[in-house]
């Protein structure tokens, strides 16, 4: 069985994150989400927020595809993450020069610490290139529209948690 890893912080899961869920989930049979747990980005949603936006919207994608996928927390290492959902791959998005700058340091060092788990770089659609979850809070926070960038059920959950009405389509 091809177990893949995608991990992130997913705060909260974008469109963006979407399209590499749905072209990674045809590359192995279980497609795991590793939700991480990190304090030090002080994220607008709590970890079971995180998680059931991602289980609600890949349960209809996991059918679709035919390949199992998965939410995982973690707090560990990343490639300690991937031996213990015994992942063969790890699966990163890339958007643009400054992400692979970064994993590309990743990568190596990860390569380092287990070479038997191999990194696939995954580009972003040209139209999801520019979304990040922390510019879609920032949008969100001072009163815009982000219906473009999440689904609906995540815009209506970041309203919420903002203390805001959705705004209508």
């Amino acid at each position: 069985m091809r177990i893949g890893l995608y991990p992130g912080t997913f705060d909260p899961i974008t469109y963006g994150h979407m399209d590499i869920i749905r072209r990674s989930a045809t590359l192995v049979d279980r497609l795991v989400i590793g939700v991480a747990i990190n304090r030090d980005k002080g994220p607008m949603f709590s970890l079971e927020e995180r998680v059931g936006m991602i289980e609600a919207e890949c349960k209809a994608l996991s059918v679709e595809t035919g390949t199992e996928i998965v939410a995982h927390p973690f707090e560990n290492l990343l490639i300690d993450c991937a031996r213990d959902v015994g992942a063969q791959m790890i699966v990163r998005g890339l958007r643009a020069v400054a992400d692979f700058e970064y994993e590309f340091q990743m990568v190596g060092m990860n390569r380092v610490l287990d070479s038997s788990i191999e990194t696939v770089f995954l580009m972003a659609e040209a139209r999801h290139q520019a979304i990040a979850s922390k510019l879609v809070k920032e949008i969100a926070r001072l009163g815009g529209d982000v219906h473009k960038f999440v689904p609906p059920a995540v815009n209506i959950a970041l309203r919420a948690k903002l203390g805001q009405t959705p705004k209508p389509l």
